[in-house]
């Protein structure tokens, strides 16, 4: 597509931009045999949509989206449901957040940019043992952003908070007795709320019998129950402060 440039002439050295824009998982697989998901197809690869490349003359440019392709290697899998668009650096700009899964050594949470996986947290340490994301926020206010999940959260039912700060990913509290998703479930439950008094973290409790909000004050977690737990609806509820 030709775009005429009426205010600003676009020179022959043309303008780079690549803010994420969406993502995708691509090439299934059944090469890993978890099934914690519903069934055994994972994926091989992670695909990236950045923002339009703008080249060409003066006056008349050319608009060239662009999908950066990030392809696993054989004894890796993305464990996933979607890739999730958070933003992580705090710049308001979104990073692409996902598990990934190694064959032997279990899943991390890994956070990329439209060239590169930037951070990312230890495997759990053996094979079949997975975590779920909850959300990313700057939940102390310290202007860093927080990253939780709940570490495998049909058995540890742990959340774990990491801090992204100076290009890396911080173990900065845990709290156990807490979950977000059941053995075959196609998706995984709760997210970050902010009510107008700061960011909670929306869970179940261990058994299932409690929605549970969990805030951070840099230091330490505290929970509180906030409804009981009889379906997907109530976690909606929580979400939407009701």
């Amino acid at each position: 597509m030709l775009l005429r440039s009426f205010a600003i002439a676009i020179t022959c050295a043309g303008m780079a931009h690549a803010d994420v824009k969406d993502a995708r998982f691509a090439d299934p697989t059944t090469r890993y045999g978890h099934a914690i998901l519903g069934d055994d197809i994972e994926y091989g690869t992670l695909e990236i949509d950045v923002s339009p490349r703008i080249t060409g003359i003066a006056n008349e440019a050319v608009l060239k989206h662009e999908t950066r392709i990030f392809k696993l290697p054989l004894n890796h899998v993305f464990e996933d449901i979607a890739p999730r668009l958070w933003d992580v650096t705090g710049d308001g700009k979104p990073e692409v957040v996902v598990i990934e899964t190694d064959v032997r050594q279990g899943a991390q949470l890994a956070i990329y940019n439209d060239k590169r996986k930037i951070a990312e947290t230890p495997h759990i340490g053996r094979t079949n043992r997975w975590l779920a994301p909850i959300g990313a926020a700057d939940m102390d206010g310290d202007g860093y952003i927080e990253i939780a999940y709940i570490d495998r959260p049909h058995l540890a039912k742990t959340l774990r908070v990491w801090r992204f700060k100076n290009g890396m990913l911080k173990p900065v509290a845990d709290k156990a007795g807490l979950t977000n998703h059941r053995i075959g479930e196609r998706d995984i439950a709760g997210g970050i709320r902010d009510c107008g008094d700061g960011p909670e973290m929306i869970t179940a409790s261990a058994d299932w019998v409690y929605i549970i909000a969990t805030r951070f004050d840099g230091e330490t977690l505290a929970s509180r129950r906030v409804g009981q737990h009889y379906s997907r609806t109530d976690f909606d509820k929580a979400l939407k402060c009701n």
